[in-house]
């Protein structure tokens, strides 16, 4: 026959030294994981500047082939007022878009981001020529679009 010892039988659950190793790890993760998703949402929001500017620039040129200039009857950049009042009004857009020069000949695109997007600053004129002017990581060049911290460009 067996007997029974006379201490307390161990209660189920944890410790406390493994719900502190548990958290621990679990911090860790987070320290690692939460820059690199931060890091992939930024990149997936460019893609709404390069999106929006080539298909402004496609817009544009449209324009110029229909009436051989890039100017509207007021003198206006072609597609000001669209982009004020189609792309700009919406509220779950992270870069404003605007034509800050305009001739009959040539005009140049900007997509300036706001909220955290704000420091990037993406341009392309009647060439075709791209340029970003800002980013966040401080990457910046004269004939493409940064796409990554480490300067890779569409």
């Amino acid at each position: 026959m067996r007997t029974r010892c006379a201490t307390t039988p161990r209660t189920r659950g944890f410790t406390l030294l493994e719900v502190m190793i548990t958290v621990a790890i679990v911090g860790i993760l987070a320290a690692i994981a939460l820059p690199s998703y931060d890091y992939f949402v930024t990149r997936s929001r460019i893609i709404e500047a390069t999106n929006a500017l080539g298909d402004y620039r496609n817009r544009m040129e449209k324009y110029f082939l229909d009436h051989r200039t890039y100017l509207d009857a007021g003198g206006n950049c072609a597609m000001a007022a669209d982009m004020t009042s189609n792309y700009n009004t919406q509220p779950d857009h992270f870069f404003a878009i605007s034509c800050p020069a305009a001739t009959a000949t040539t005009y140049t695109l900007q997509a300036a981001g706001s909220g955290p997007m704000n420091n990037f600053t993406y341009s392309v004129d009647e060439t075709n020529a791209k340029a970003t002017a800002s980013t966040k990581w401080g990457v910046t060049a004269a004939n493409c679009w940064v796409i990554k911290k480490d300067g890779t460009c569409t």
